[in-house]
């Protein structure tokens, strides 16, 4: 209590004392506390203690300022309920006589994480279209990307214009290759630039090199002058990228920095955003059955940084083989998890909504994290 009075941040130990001490009085308040209770006495003790406990990395708030608190919270309540709850319940059987049916697709979509998204479930049409309207647009578009040359603005009016019938489908959990025939441009940097700034508010690209323009820097130097003299991962990977990037200069080469000593920060598994082949391998030459069912990055090279060409795959299946700059994979990428209702996975939950809060402004209350299994939209 004492640091905390003097407004100084208490050392690690310190903290975790602290968390145990709250989440044991909040359980004997109520013996299975919800995540918002979590996030009421989090939003509580950094409002009274900010200097102590808020959220910064070189004097920049991050996110809300009290989330590592919630979770140090809820990780804690969870632990201590853990011997008293199983973990996984059965359903119980039904029989052929049962009335209850099964739960539809759009309610299966329904409880993936709506967080940060502004428009995910369009009730009505917009009053300039019909069925008819949209579905001239849509085969338009299929006609537009077999013929392989297009005008961006215009397929971008399109997308935008048929953003309702894109949701409606999503949303009815329909199959990723069946996506990918009606909708191909969803697979598109265009595309799904469009879609994104219709969910979410906020233009993908646009929005991340201006915050990797303002913040970025301050993560590159808290890497090396803080977390490499206290995590060994940290510094290995400091080691190697130097020797990886070489004389490379360049906001591109930034954020590959930043997304490598993020994993190695957080300590997450590297192979479940980025899966390497030969530079000169076609997407029928990569090994899909490697690769992970969420969102992946196929780097076409050696290392992000002497890649020249990018590719997506999303469900072990790759949906764009031909993306030529790593920003624009990584926001294809980022973009994907939002567009299509996918959870992150446990492997790079802290990664994924580090870059969520930090560099895409999503910072109101909840994430799209999964605690225990990812979910793809099909």
């Amino acid at each position: 209590m004492q640091c905390l009075e003097r407004g100084k941040r208490p050392v690690p130990s310190l903290r975790r004392e602290m968390i145990r001490i709250v989440a044991t009085e909040m359980m004997k308040a109520c013996p299975s506390p919800t995540k918002h209770a979590s996030t009421e006495v989090a939003k509580m003790l950094v409002g009274k203690y900010l200097q102590s406990l808020k959220d910064v990395i070189e004097g920049e708030v991050v996110g809300t300022g009290y989330h590592s608190l919630v979770k140090q919270l809820q990780a804690r309540i969870d632990n201590k309920k853990r011997h008293a709850t199983p973990r996984i319940k059965k359903r119980k059987s039904l029989s052929d006589n049962s009335d209850t049916n099964e739960v539809p697709a759009v309610m299966k979509a329904s409880v993936q994480d709506t967080y940060g998204c502004v428009k995910w479930d369009m009730k009505f049409m917009p009053v300039t279209e019909t069925l008819e309207s949209q579905n001239e647009k849509k085969e338009k578009m299929k006609i537009l990307w077999e013929q392989g040359t297009f005008n961006p603005d215009e397929v971008k009016e399109l997308m935008e214009s048929t953003y309702y019938s894109q949701r409606k489908a999503i949303n009815n959990g329909t199959a990723l290759q069946t996506l990918r025939e009606e909708w191909p441009f969803l697979f598109h940097e265009i595309g799904i630039s469009a879609q994104y700034q219709e969910l979410t508010g906020l233009p993908l690209t646009e929005t991340f090199l201006k915050s990797v323009g303002k913040k970025g820097k301050q993560l590159l130097n808290f890497m090396p002058t803080v977390c490499a003299k206290k995590t060994r991962r940290v510094f290995e990977t400091l080691t190697k990228l130097k020797f990886q990037r070489g004389q490379l200069e360049g906001c591109s080469d930034d954020v590959k920095d930043m997304v490598l000593l993020l994993l190695s920060y957080f300590n997450e598994d590297e192979a479940t955003l980025f899966h390497y082949t030969e530079e000169t391998n076609q997407a029928a030459d990569v090994q899909v059955d490697c690769l992970p069912v969420t969102p992946c990055i196929i780097v076409c090279g050696a290392s992000c940084y002497s890649a020249s060409r990018f590719m997506l795959s999303i469900d072990g299946k790759i949906v764009n083989d031909n993306i030529a700059q790593f920003i624009a994979a990584i926001n294809m990428l980022f973009g994907s998890y939002y567009c299509l209702n996918i959870h992150y996975p446990v492997e790079l939950r802290s990664t994924l909504e580090f870059l969520q809060r930090f560099l895409q402004h999503q910072s109101r209350e909840g994430h799209k994290g999964c605690d225990e299994k990812t979910t793809t939209s099909n």
